[in-house]
């Protein structure tokens, strides 16, 4: 799996190359922005041509995840779901997947702006943020100065160039107090690590955790350039 350990709030932390998060000390697996039943919205709402298969993929990646680190707790950090109807637009072994994976371990939805509405009764906790001194989970990064902060929303996405080649890849950001995830739904989008929105929550350096297929690597914000970015 190749996680790369590193710190926050002087807590040990674990990126994993899935895009998810690891606190080995609390055994809390950490996931953002899964934006399950994105595509169907799209595809009932925007008419656009997208598969319907996204909920199916970022569901079997997050059971891969529960399956090999058998975490105490897995906390959403929010837009779990793409909007209100997601639940409803649910298939049967969609539905059935989310259930089999609530009743194995203790799950935690944390409210996002896409789905403020609660998933339903026996899926597990649901929270506006949840306190794990001295880390705090919450879906939006709050503006100033925090310690232990982690958040998800922005999805963000570093963009650089490797030998004449651009790249664009999720990435966490973190400056060593707060925390940002990247999105690990399927269809997620993202949005430039150097974008202000984003920026403006790092006022001094911070470093970008990039994913890669089997690997994390991680650069500062300097080795990194503008580029445009979808948002969704």
């Amino acid at each position: 799996m190749n996680p790369l350990d590193f710190e926050c709030a002087g807590e040990t932390l674990q990126a994993l190359p899935q895009g998810a998060l690891y606190w080995p000390a609390r055994r809390l697996l950490a996931v953002a922005d899964l934006h399950l039943e994105k595509g169907s919205s799209y595809a009932v709402a925007a008419r656009k041509l997208l598969p319907r298969h996204d909920t199916r993929q970022t569901l079997a990646a997050l059971a891969a995840l529960i399956d090999a680190l058998q975490p105490a707790t897995v906390l959403c950090l929010g837009d779990s779901f793409h909007d209100r109807a997601a639940v409803e637009r649910l298939s049967e072994d969609d539905r059935a997947e989310i259930e089999r994976l609530t009743a194995a371990t203790h799950f935690v939805w944390i409210a996002g702006n896409h789905d403020p509405a609660p998933p339903p009764v026996g899926w597990g906790e649901v929270a506006e943020e949840i306190d794990e001194a001295p880390l705090v989970f919450r879906h939006e990064a709050q503006f100033g100065p925090v310690s232990g902060e982690v958040s998800g929303h922005y999805h963000p996405v570093a963009a650089l160039t490797v030998r004449g080649r651009g790249f664009r890849r999720r990435c966490f950001l973190t400056d060593g107090q707060r925390l940002i995830l990247p999105a690990f739904g399927a269809y997620a989008g993202g949005l430039n690590a150097l974008d202000p929105a984003i920026a403006q929550l790092f006022p001094d350096d911070y470093d970008a955790l990039l994913v890669g297929r089997d690997a994390v690597r991680r650069l500062s914000w300097r080795q990194l350039r503008p580029d445009a970015s979808a948002f969704g």
